[in-house]
Formats: structure tokens, sequence, C-alpha cells
């Protein structure tokens, strides 16, 4: 099965802002904790010799690889402009790189998978990929989010900024966090269970999301609602293994479609809606 992940181009007038600390910024987007709503992590900004100032690392597992594929995020709205790995050029491994509002750019590093493609506009809240241990060649990481926070596109390590989240500045060099990251409501692989993660995303304008996720054997696919929560409306959720019957969840939904699931060895079919805004996915993901 080929990860590929879903394009919503759009670009982000930025403007240049270079500098090292710069004594004056531009305002800064209302970042929120990078994981689903209601989760606690651990960050900590002073457990790598690669942290030059104000990088977090994040954990809440009671074990080394207990946080591997869980829910990454977008701390804010914004246009993803990087989503790859790095290679040999640094320790990032896989990398979303996501430019904001103001100048600023937030960092997620090391994913095991990533649900979004350079280009395309996310939502704060929205799924972007999945916790991991990816670095470059050699280097032998324990699963973790590496999170920074950036104002300018220069790059590592002269623009880096204290990490703010639902704002309040992070409590360097170590603090326990709770997701305040509330516009999704819901972890689509806690909605899915088992170890589904999230492996391709659309939006649905400021509506909500429809997410892909898999496990190996089969997909599963869920639309969360950002807007009228708790309200039901029509919200739906689909899914269609190549040759066999399409499944859907259709209704008036307080808070999301689904789960949708279905055993799906070769290409799907995906989608669903919300607030009168759809995605229909080709087939795909073969």
């Amino acid at each position: 099965m080929r990860l590929r992940s879903v394009l919503t181009a759009g670009v982000l007038a930025l403007g240049a802002v270079v500098g090292v600390f710069p004594a004056t910024a531009s305002a800064a987007p209302a970042f929120q904790l990078p994981f689903p709503c209601g989760q606690t992590w651990n960050g900590d900004s002073d457990n790598s010799s690669a942290h030059q100032t104000y990088e977090i690392d994040f954990n809440r597992g009671s074990t080394a690889d207990a946080d591997r594929y869980d829910t990454v995020v977008a701390a804010a709205d914004g246009t993803v402009r990087t989503a790859a790995h790095q290679g040999s050029a640094n320790g990032y491994g896989n990398l979303v790189k996501i430019a904001h509002a103001g100048g600023y750019f937030t960092y997620y590093a090391h994913l095991s998978t990533m649900a979004v493609v350079a280009g395309q506009v996310v939502t704060r809240g929205q799924s972007i990929g999945t916790l991991g241990n990816t670095s470059k060649p050699g280097n032998n990481i324990s699963p973790h989010l590496h999170y920074e926070v950036r104002l300018g596109s220069t790059g590592y390590p002269g623009n880096i900024q204290r990490a703010v989240f639902n704002g309040t500045t992070f409590g360097y060099p170590n603090a326990n966090v709770t997701s305040r990251n509330c516009s999704t409501s819901y972890d689509p692989a806690a909605v899915c269970g088992g170890t589904y993660r999230v492996i391709d995303t659309a939006r649905l304008g400021t509506a909500g999301a429809v997410d892909l996720l898999w496990n190996g054997g089969s997909n599963c696919v869920v639309t969360l609602k950002f807007t009228n929560k708790g309200t039901a409306t029509a919200t739906a959720a689909y899914l269609e293994p190549q040759g066999a019957a399409r499944k859907t969840d259709s209704g008036n939904f307080s808070y999301y479609a689904g789960p949708v699931t279905a055993v799906a060895p070769t290409c799907v079919k995906w989608g669903g809606s919300t607030g009168g805004v759809a995605y229909n996915s080709p087939s795909e993901h073969c």
C-alpha cells in the first residue's frame, strides 16, 4: 500500500523575516499543542545534544515505543511548505513544516507517516501525520515528536522561538501540557480504534476534515466536524475498496461520521462531507 496524500493547493503570503531572536516579532498565531484535544504530553527541551535553544521533544507513553503512530496535528492554520524525509542533511527524518500568518513556521520532525504534502492548506487540529523515530541514516533514536516554532524561513538554529500553547509559554526546560487543540474534538485514530493511523486527510473548507487511516490490512474513514459541534447536522463518511461495494455512514451527527472500515488489499476510493462541503477521492493508495 502506497502512502500518498491529497493536495489542497494554497499559497500563504509571507514577509521575509530574518535574524536571530528578532526583537520585534509580528503577532503570532494562536498556537495549540500539536496533539489531539485533551491529551497530556511531557515536553523536554534539554534532553538532546541536538537542541540549541527552544526545541521540544514530546512523549507521553511509559515505554520507549509506546507513542509510535500517535496522531500529530497542526498547531495552527497554515500551508504545508515541506513534507518529506530530509535525508542526511540533518536529523529531522520525516519532516512536516507549516507556514503560518505573521511569518511563523512550525516544524514536526521524526514522523512515522505524513498525511499531508507541500502546498496543502491545513486547519489547526487537522491530522498531519504520526509520531515516530525517523532520522538521518545511522541515527538510532526512540520515538518522539521534535517540535519547533520559528520566525522567518532561515535555517536552523538562528530564528527559533519560545513555544506557546493556548496563550501560555511552555515551561522550559520540562513540562507536562494538556492539549486544548480542540477544533476537531476527536482523534481520528481513537475513533477508528486499534492500530489505525492517519495516512491521508482532506480539508472540508472550515467545516471539517475527512481522514483515511490504515492498520496494515484494512482502511478506516472518519469525517470530523470543526463547526457546529454538539449539534446534529448532515455529515457523512464512505469507503470503497476496489472491486467491493461502497460502505457509507451518513446522517445527522453531532461530532463525526464513521468509522467506516473495510479490508482493502488494493486501491480504494474514500471521502465524506459536512457543512455542505464534500470530498471524493480518485481510486488511489494502491
